[in-house]
């Protein structure tokens, strides 16, 4: 695949953003496939960027790409509205503003659940 010279430009703003976005980094390791690995240093050659660059920029994408998935999004919500994630987590996920529905979503159910039991 060959990268236009706007994609090489985008990916090289994009690695340039994050790190100046973010002094706060934590420092993660894992294995990956070797063939994974070589192609994104591949990539980064091509870029004039570094390893890290790169795949956090891919991770990134891959985040933001999944969090729009409504399949996703759902799974996200269910773990909220079962206590498996705090809401800060689910902000950092889905954003405030839908973190912020989703919120109240989960209040309005857990009174229902209060009522019906009120009830019975």
């Amino acid at each position: 695949m060959w990268l236009t010279l706007y994609t090489r430009e985008s990916l090289s703003g994009l690695a340039h953003n994050v790190h100046m976005m973010s002094s706060d980094k934590k420092r993660v390791q894992f294995r990956a496939p070797h063939r994974l690995i070589d192609r994104t240093d591949a990539l980064a050659e091509v870029l004039g960027e570094d390893r890290t660059n790169i795949l956090v920029t891919a991770l990134r994408e891959y985040l933001q790409e999944a969090t729009h998935d409504d399949a996703i999004t759902q799974e996200i919500a269910a773990a909220y509205y079962d206590d498996e994630i705090t809401f800060q987590q689910l902000k950092a996920l889905v954003g405030a503003e839908e973190a912020a529905n989703f919120r109240v979503l989960k209040q309005q159910l857990n009174e229902e659940f209060i009522d019906e039991v009120a009830d019975a």
